[in-house]
């Protein structure tokens, strides 16, 4: 499915609106909860882990009416008139008018000279002698079942 690139702005303009309403919304929450007032925190106890602050609870929201739409029923289309284009005869194009291009001689080239350039000889490359080396065989991995919290859970049956 192909997305113009006007409807994609548009998803993107709307997502960032909400986006924004969304952050002011939970900065709001987090302003006016009990939560954001600062606790004394209780002196440090070797030993003893250091108490949560209380999750606030939510309110629940009220059931949401059920809306009733009325039956209608939609006319039926009108038919749409058939169009009819008049032929046209067009004008004959006309003639191109041709073109000469002057014959025009070039002066001859004129001769590259490359000087003649001896290398010295490559140097021999001395032979290296690699002692070999063996290595200790490779350990034995155990196989270790981790679940990978990335993936969905099987579907039930």
């Amino acid at each position: 499915m192909a997305v113009s690139t006007g409807s994609f702005l548009a998803i993107a303009m709307a997502l960032a609106l909400l986006s924004g309403d969304m952050a002011h919304a939970g900065r709001l929450l987090a302003d006016t909860t009990e939560a954001a007032a600062p606790a004394a925190t209780p002196a440090a106890v070797p030993g003893i882990p250091a108490p949560k602050p209380p999750v606030p609870t939510m309110p629940t929201m009220p059931p949401v009416p059920a809306l009733a739409v009325p039956q209608f029923t939609v006319p039926p289309m009108t038919a749409v008139p058939a169009i009819t284009v008049s032929q046209v005869t067009l004008p004959p194009m006309p003639a191109v008018p041709a073109v000469t291009v002057p014959k025009v001689t070039l002066p001859p080239m004129p001769a590259v000279v490359v000087p003649k350039v001896t290398m010295p000889p490559m140097p021999a490359i001395p032979s290296i002698s690699i002692p070999k080396v063996a290595l200790p065989p490779m350990p034995s991995i155990p196989t270790v079942n981790v679940p990978m919290p990335t993936l969905a859970p099987p579907p039930s049956a």
